[in-house]
């Protein structure tokens, strides 16, 4: 697996991509993307679980059920979510799927739109419509444009995220590349039907059955174990696209292909944390022992959305005593008396109190690394999970207080 730019080699088969300025975003910077499949994908998506979604979200969603799950284009516009923009918001987003349709020379349903910017300020669908040919003649199967797109979808990112593997499958080679974006408003609830978009692209032959399983799977321990700020998104979407360019088929049970697209995703995950707003710090929570999965998973992110660790970890403070508090209210069994927890390899709490080797000098120190693990043993049960989070810093404070303005 590799988060370098693609090779050649590395791209999968069967998928052109390109990226224009259509004006929509003030810095004049790309803000349109297009993926066209040569011919109709296979599809799998997952969408936000927050009730409150944008035109493209409830777009996307209706032209995979007419479609059978299969997808010939995707758009994705930047600075601009096209949230909370009611009946005009959804006129607007038809409107550009439709054009895209006939440049795309495919039907209106096997459109996939994105949409990642500000809530609640019009779409000009009229940009994106206009610059819809110039990127068309402008689509090209090679890395140069898989990386144009990746920039072109970024909002207060720093860089482009991407990610690929390749496996061998009877001898033949099938590749997944995965693009993402996001860096605020980052705490993914995903569910099967500012702003994390993810594309994840492959030449492997799977049937959209299948397809959305093994998506499923990946993203539960991957883009749900992360959070930045602990707000969900409204245009959250992960679209995992099959061409079978490679003549390879794939089910669901192989698990070579399942573990290759779980790295992909982990990867584009914890590049989302690393490039969080104002981060500092990248933390790695390891809990162990749990009653039961989800009570480590509830455990985790009750740490990670804690302001006052989260403020703690911003100024390389050892104060566990705030680990505790959140463990304690997180709403899962909790039995204090035999907790333990770890910085690294520092011994911090055991059986609930502080741990007679704790070094708090050693521990500051420690805190003082960009990314670090705290691991935490509630002795339960055999629960566990891994979740990815970060600091919160002023500098979230300024990029969030003047967002819009």
């Amino acid at each position: 697996m590799n988060v370098s730019l693609l090779s050649e080699d590395a791209l999968p088969l069967g998928f052109r991509f390109a990226a224009v300025r259509a004006g929509i975003k003030p810095s004049g910077n790309l803000d349109l993307a297009v993926a066209v499949a040569d011919t109709p994908a296979k599809a799998a998506a997952m969408f936000t679980s927050n009730r409150v979604v944008a035109a493209p979200v409830t777009v996307g969603r209706r032209h995979l059920e007419h479609s059978g799950g299969e997808v010939r284009a995707l758009v994705v516009n930047a600075g601009n979510a096209n949230c909370a923009t009611g009946q005009a918001g959804m006129e607007a987003c038809i409107a550009v799927c439709k054009v895209a349709a006939e440049i795309f020379h495919c039907e209106r349903d096997q459109v996939f739109p994105s949409s990642t910017g500000i809530i609640g300020v019009p779409l000009p669908a009229e940009k994106p419509i206009a610059a819809l040919p110039q990127i068309a003649a402008s689509l090209a199967a090679t890395p140069d444009q898989f990386s144009l797109f990746a920039r072109a979808i970024m909002t207060t990112d720093t860089k482009p995220k991407v990610a690929h593997a390749q496996l061998t499958v009877d001898g033949k080679k099938v590749r997944i590349a995965g693009v993402c974006k996001g860096a605020g408003m980052i705490h993914p609830q995903l569910v099967p039907h500012a702003t994390m978009l993810v594309y994840l692209f492959t030449d492997a032959a799977i049937e959209t059955a299948e397809l959305n399983m093994l998506l499923q799977k990946s993203v539960e321990i991957s883009f749900n174990r992360i959070s930045i700020d602990g707000d969900t998104s409204t245009n959250d979407t992960v679209l995992l696209l099959a061409s079978g360019a490679s003549g390879v088929k794939v089910s669901v049970l192989s698990a070579e292909f399942r573990d290759a697209l779980t790295e992909v995703c982990t990867s584009l995950a914890k590049q989302i944390v690393s490039d969080g707003e104002g981060v500092t710090h990248v933390v790695e929570l390891q809990i162990e022992g749990a009653s039961t999965d989800r009570d480590a998973l509830t455990v985790a992110k009750a740490i990670a959305h804690s302001p006052l660790v989260k403020t703690a970890w911003a100024g390389c403070d050892p104060n566990w005593g705030r680990l505790m508090a959140a463990a304690g209210y997180s709403g899962a069994e909790i039995d204090p008396e035999r907790i333990a927890i770890w910085f690294g390899d520092l011994p911090i709490c055991c059986n609930g109190g502080r741990a007679p080797e704790f070094d708090e000098a050693a521990a500051h120190e420690y805190l003082k690394q960009r990314e670090f693990t705290i691991r935490i043993y509630l002795g339960l049960g055999n629960g566990a999970c891994r979740f990815w989070t970060t600091d919160l810093t002023a500098e979230y404070v300024h990029i969030n207080a003047d967002y819009s303005t």
